[in-house]
């Protein structure tokens, strides 16, 4: 397998924790100044804990963000790799 092909997770957690912590963010700020339309009943399901919106509240949503992009890197890359080396 060439090393382009391999995702090393540390890259790829950090990326996708950024990612969710940003649009984490903007959905907030979409609630607060847009509309809710429903908005902290989406997140309060998502993120444990949260509730809309207290400083406490929002700081635990940036935390699940992050949390959820390790995650999502943590068991995906495994994946990747099992199913690269298996196509070869």
């Amino acid at each position: 397998m060439s090393k382009n092909a391999r995702l090393q997770i540390v890259p790829l957690g950090l990326s996708l924790s950024s990612f969710l912590v940003i649009t984490y963010v903007l959905c907030v700020l979409f609630g607060l100044f847009v509309s809710d339309r429903g908005m902290h009943q989406l997140l309060a399901q998502f993120l444990p804990g949260f509730t809309w919106i207290t400083w406490t509240s929002f700081f635990l949503g940036l935390l699940w963000s992050f949390v959820y992009g390790w995650y999502v890197a943590v068991v995906f890359a495994p994946l990747f790799h099992f199913f690269s080396a298996q196509t070869k």
